[in-house]
């Protein structure tokens, strides 16, 4: 009995250069007799009818396939990690840390996939709320960071942070990026953070440039409640990012808590898949000679 019947297509938006993988995974999957929904973009390049926006076609559907890179599937991951929806990723874009498949072996991984052969790895989101005084001026999720820095000019902000209610440090520094495992990989590896494993159950808060030299990187548990006040003593105009893909806009006194999300995106790899792997030939690094 197959696990999935009723798959999701998703791609990057009003790219052209996709269109040939889109048309070959299209036919693939209706070939195998799978129920093949497809979003408005997808529906452009593969000529089918009906189609539905993103958040339509995530109640409808129980796996995703999304065609494109990172950046694609950040996108779809932070909405259908909610509703519980796995997904696999085919790789269009450039580092695809995320996104795993390749369009040359597409229809023999894919097989393999959707028979039951692949492993299924769950990935933390993180939640954030910030605050202006009482109001709250908005809420978002992150499957990669948040990233407190600088709006407009070239000046650090000072601000705060508390760990679980405990005071940690206040810093003058660009930024600061608190980072899941996924994201690890990410702004905050350029940023001089480690590496974390996807399987760990962390978060990683990296300055930006910091003003003070000994303010490092800390890992802390994924259960814990992050707390970041930005300094009234400094008004430097600011912006915190979510997966560099939305943003709000930040004055002094702001208060930013940021906490594990309840739901996780589950990825889904094929059945050989080595994390490993994937860091040895991203980040060419060199292998041990035979």
């Amino acid at each position: 009995m197959r696990s999935f019947n009723r798959i999701g297509l998703f791609s990057k938006q009003e790219d052209p250069r996709i269109a040939d993988t889109l048309v070959q995974l299209h036919t693939f999957l209706t070939t195998q007799d799978f129920t093949v929904l497809t979003t408005h973009t997808v529906a452009s390049f593969v000529g089918t009818s009906p189609s539905f926006t993103d958040q339509e076609l995530a109640s409808q559907i129980d796996m995703a396939i999304v065609v494109g890179g990172d950046g694609t599937l950040l996108q779809v991951g932070r909405l259908l990690a909610t509703e519980d929806i796995p997904i696999i990723g085919i790789n269009l874009g450039r580092l695809g840390f995320l996104v795993d498949i390749s369009p040359e072996k597409l229809d023999e991984q894919l097989h393999a996939m959707l028979e039951g052969h692949y492993t299924v790895e769950p990935r933390t989101l993180l939640q954030t709320e910030v605050y202006r005084g009482d109001t709250l001026l908005g809420s978002r999720n992150a499957l990669n960071d948040v990233a407190l820095h600088v709006r407009n000019d070239v000046r650090m902000i000072e601000f705060d942070t508390q760990i679980d209610g405990h005071f940690v440090n206040t810093q003058r520094a660009d930024g600061m990026v608190i980072s899941t495992p996924t994201g690890s990989t990410a702004y905050s590896l350029s940023a001089g953070g480690p590496i974390l494993h996807p399987g760990l159950n962390a978060v990683v808060l990296v300055p930006i440039c910091p003003h003070t030299l000994s303010h490092r990187p800390i890992v802390v548990h994924s259960d814990s409640v992050i707390e970041i006040l930005l300094c009234e003593s400094r008004n430097v105009d600011s912006r915190i990012s979510f997966d560099g893909q939305s943003n709000l806009d930040l004055l002094a006194g702001d208060r930013i808590v940021i906490r594990q999300h309840p739901h996780k995106l589950r990825l889904i790899h094929p059945e050989n898949y080595d994390y490993y792997q994937i860091l040895r030939t991203k980040l060419g690094w060199s292998t041990t000679p035979p």
